[in-house]
């Protein structure tokens, strides 16, 4: 099958530079001895994990436990959620344990003690990570607070409960205004966890793994110590947010959506039929303006002239900047998202592009939001 004989609007995965990103990730990681456990919300596929496990990976992180089920149904053994997960769903936790081995993150003694009553009655053990808030201010510990350490104390002397170390998500590198910028919150993430560390360890507590993750700052972060492990996502498919990033080049993105013109109302106008529905209303976020919902290609180079402005459940509005474009109803265009980890989760099968090659990937973890 030919690519531009798909329906449209469709997802594409082009399959090298896909491997090309995982092989890149892995290999930045192995230099520095760090183990690499990448996140699967961006692609939420077995086979892409796979890909990934095959070629170094120690296990898969997913966003919420209705994707660690799927992922354990396709016989992933290491699955870890960087999410607080509530008591109330205690049976699919327990029930998960039986299926694979599973660590989560968590930040209140409270819902510790409610997870530690959970294990006890049911005769389980859990692995848990205290998460630290590093910066993004949304989950996590505040690592400067006179109580930090004694609460990560009383959370990992809980029963029913395995504390394997620290976690973090350095969220707020999304919104660095620059390369410097971007470098020095990797950083200060990286000193931060290994800061708490110490502090921890000199009261006697073991503290075995420190995890950090997140796709921009890992140029910078896996070029320091002071962490066992590793968390990205984005890195598989990339994105224009990581493009402006500095994060990935063009050539990078790995996902694109094949879109068809459906109108033309006027000379410098025409209509795709790849709304929010599949691009996602979005904006992107980088050291310079990225402005519309993504970058239009032909013939696999960007059009710099053409502006997706606006977007609608089912149309992408798009401008000629230079005032006309040849393109006519039923011509197709390649667009790179603003976010690729959305785009995956909006459509139940994508297709992995090869060359001439083209066949389908399904989804299995999109829509897994519980």
């Amino acid at each position: 099958m030919n690519v531009y004989g798909l329906a449209t609007p469709a997802v594409l995965i082009d399959r090298p530079r896909a491997l090309r990103n995982i092989d890149r990730m892995q290999a930045a990681a192995d230099a520095r001895g760090v183990r690499l456990r990448p996140h699967t919300k961006t692609h939420k596929s077995p086979m892409v994990a796979r890909w990934q496990i095959e070629r170094g990976a120690i296990g898969i992180c997913c966003a919420k436990l209705g994707e660690a089920e799927v992922f354990a149904a396709s016989g992933f053994d290491d699955i870890r959620l960087p999410y607080p997960i509530n008591p109330a769903n205690a049976d699919r936790v327990i029930a998960l344990l039986d299926r694979t081995r599973l660590s989560f993150s968590i930040d209140h003694p409270v819902v510790a003690k409610q997870w530690s009553d959970v294990m006890v009655r049911a005769g389980k053990r859990v692995e848990l990570l205290v998460k630290i808030d590093v910066g993004f201010h949304r989950c996590g510990l505040d690592p400067d607070a006179r109580d930090t350490v004694a609460t990560i104390r009383e959370i990992a002397g809980l029963p029913g409960l395995d504390f394997r170390g620290l976690l973090s998500h350095a969220g707020q590198t999304y919104h660095a205004h620059s390369e410097d910028e971007l470098r020095l919150m990797a950083e200060a993430e990286v000193r931060t966890m290994s800061d708490l560390a110490a502090w921890c360890r000199a009261k006697g507590l073991a503290v075995d793994e420190i995890s950090l993750g997140a796709t921009p700052p890992a140029r910078f972060s896996l070029h320091h110590e002071g962490f066992t492990e590793y968390r990205p996502g984005n890195y598989a498919y990339f994105d224009r947010t990581q493009v402006a990033l500095g994060a990935a080049t063009l050539d990078d993105c790995a996902l694109t959506v094949l879109a068809r013109v459906v109108s033309k109302p006027a000379a410098n106008r025409i209509i795709l039929d790849s709304g929010s529905k599949t691009l996602t209303n979005d904006g992107a976020r980088g050291f310079t303006p990225a402005p519309g919902y993504g970058i239009i290609l032909r013939d696999g180079h960007p059009d710099q002239t053409l502006l997706i402005e606006r977007l609608s459940e089912e149309h992408a509005t798009v401008t000629a900047t230079t005032g006309t474009t040849p393109l006519e109803p039923g011509d197709c265009v390649r667009i790179i998202p603003n976010h690729s980890c959305v785009v995956s989760n909006l459509v139940d099968q994508a297709w992995l592009v090869d060359g001439d090659s083209v066949e389908p990937l399904p989804i299995a973890a999109r829509g897994r939001i519980t």
